[in-house]
């Protein structure tokens, strides 16, 4: 495959973590979507392109048996970083870490595929990589609309009474389309530069650039219902 600027490609490392202590849905992360495990379809996607590095982080020997399939896979993630409350920050500093003195080579660009996506477009990824490469923007990452659940018409519950969760004092009444557009961070794609990864401790940095995701290129499988709305698209 050749892509325009294949050299860039050479500056990113791509990072996918899945972790095999899922809560909500158990082994979530080795579920069947379309016949194959759901974070086969996160190795699959970063296969497109001629990256340098591609890092599968997980835990478990079992993930490590199936990513094979489509990388050379050696190691398991420590212990620590395989907690429930663990920082997708740290597991990324240690797995960057680790490669780049292994290999003597420093990445610029940084970027993490969720292996609870399951649906990306390669037009997306090539729109975050011309992004990140622009002065005053620290990292690219894809957002899609909340829509009908906007947080202004959230509650929270204090002391057994319904308060807004916005800090607005009055019941807000206006319709839906006449609200602010929010967006919530869909999981896609996470791509930040190094000096913002390391300067300011986490994956976003403070000048962000989004990607606006809708359809099924906005699904993260986080509950059955994900998977299921996933099967059907």
């Amino acid at each position: 495959m050749k892509l325009k600027n294949d050299h860039l490609f050479k500056e990113i490392f791509c990072l996918i973590p899945a972790r095999s202590g899922s809560k909500r849905i158990k082994h979530k992360n080795i579920m069947k979507l379309n016949g194959l495990e759901l974070f086969l379809h996160s190795i699959k996607f970063a296969k497109k392109f001629p990256f340098l590095h591609i890092c599968f982080s997980t835990d478990s020997k079992k993930y490590i048996e199936i990513a094979k399939k489509f990388l050379s896979v050696k190691n398991l993630r420590p212990k620590k970083l395989s907690t429930d409350y663990v920082k997708t920050y740290d597991v990324l500093k240690f797995e960057l870490n680790r490669i780049e003195r292994y290999f003597k080579i420093k990445f610029k660009y940084l970027l993490i595929l969720q292996p609870t996506v399951p649906f990306r477009k390669k037009s997306d990824l090539m729109k975050a990589i011309k992004f990140i490469k622009k002065r005053g923007v620290d990292s690219v990452v894809t957002l899609n609309s909340v829509g009908g659940n906007h947080p202004l018409r959230m509650k929270i519950i204090k002391k057994g009474l319904a308060k807004n969760y916005s800090n607005e004092r009055t019941e807000n009444m206006l319709p839906v389309q006449k609200l602010p557009k929010v967006f919530l961070r869909s999981g896609s794609i996470y791509m930040i530069k190094r000096e913002a990864f390391f300067k300011y401790k986490n994956l976003l940095g403070k000048k962000v650039k989004p990607i606006i995701v809708e359809g099924k290129y906005a699904i993260n499988i986080d509950n059955l219902n994900d998977f299921i709305l996933a099967e059907r698209a």
